[in-house]
């Protein structure tokens, strides 16, 4: 198991300040989806808690060691990174693609192995990509390129992984498997899993815990049904909701208002409330 701590974190692009003063612990053994409206500083925490980013400020931590101290290749065995907008080199194919995932396992004294091709063939078949296994990665759309960055991120068999919207260019039925195999993921190997997540009903559903941020700031996290209200929805989003129970999970579903939708109070409801 791996934790994963920040301190004081700030973290900047030039002069510019994303996140500032941050402390937080990535739940050891849990799934933590972060949450929060446009440029509030989601990814850029998730590239600092990587080693993607340098911080201005402060330190991240993996089991107590500042994560820049570490070599790069002993940081991979233990933390995997799916970047929002990861690059593969022109006409790879996705078997080859998938196979990098097992780098940081090679070395001088290990060479590829039987382990390491069982590991590529397990994460192609959890994404359902293995009839994509020959194609060159250039050939696919946008979901199936999605799929097979996902599955490069389960062949390094981490046991820790961090995913900046691993749902971008899926449909919902595709967001749910991933969001599935994810769990699946956790619960089978224990593996701590950390997601930026626009859609905070997905976010809601299949979070241990939720970290919601504002302006590079962390304004709540901790279990989604203490989290996820219609006051933290209104302030983070500025989105008037009613938050009810998910009638399949039970945990937090917002529903937004809208103008256009907003119910009208009636004469008597006035009179009532006052």
């Amino acid at each position: 198991m791996a934790i994963l701590n920040a301190k004081d974190l700030t973290l900047q692009y030039e002069q510019r300040k994303v996140v500032e003063g941050l402390t937080t612990e990535i739940p050891e053994g849990k799934v933590t989806m972060i949450v929060g409206a446009n440029a509030c500083g989601k990814s850029t925490l998730l590239r600092g808690l990587s080693r993607l980013l340098k911080p201005a400020g402060g330190a991240v931590t993996l089991d107590g060691k500042d994560i820049h101290s570490r070599p790069a290749r002993e940081l991979a065995r233990t933390l995997g990174l799916l970047p929002q907008h990861p690059t593969a080199p022109d006409g790879i194919s996705v078997r080859d693609l998938v196979g990098r995932g097992r780098y940081p396992h090679q070395g001088f004294f290990r060479s590829w192995s039987e382990g390491d091709d069982a590991a590529v063939q397990r994460a192609l078949e959890a994404t359902a990509t293995l009839e994509l296994a020959e194609r060159s990665v250039d050939e696919l759309s946008g979901g199936q390129r999605q799929r097979v960055w996902i599955a490069m991120a389960l062949a390094q068999e981490t046991d820790l992984l961090l995913l900046d919207e691993p749902t971008t260019y899926l449909d919902l039925a595709h967001q749910v498997e991933v969001l599935d195999l994810v769990t699946d993921l956790n619960r089978s190997r224990g593996t701590t899993v950390a997601i930026v997540l626009h859609d905070l009903n997905l976010a809601a559903r299949y979070a241990d815990h939720v970290i919601a941020m504002k302006g590079g700031c962390i304004v709540a996290e901790g279990p989604a049904p203490v989290v996820v209200t219609e006051q933290l929805v209104n302030n983070v989003f500025g989105l008037e909701s009613r938050v009810v129970p998910d009638p399949i999970s039970g945990t937090p579903l917002i529903v937004p208002i809208g103008r256009h939708h907003a119910q009208p109070v009636s004469t008597n409801e006035l009179e009532i409330a006052s």
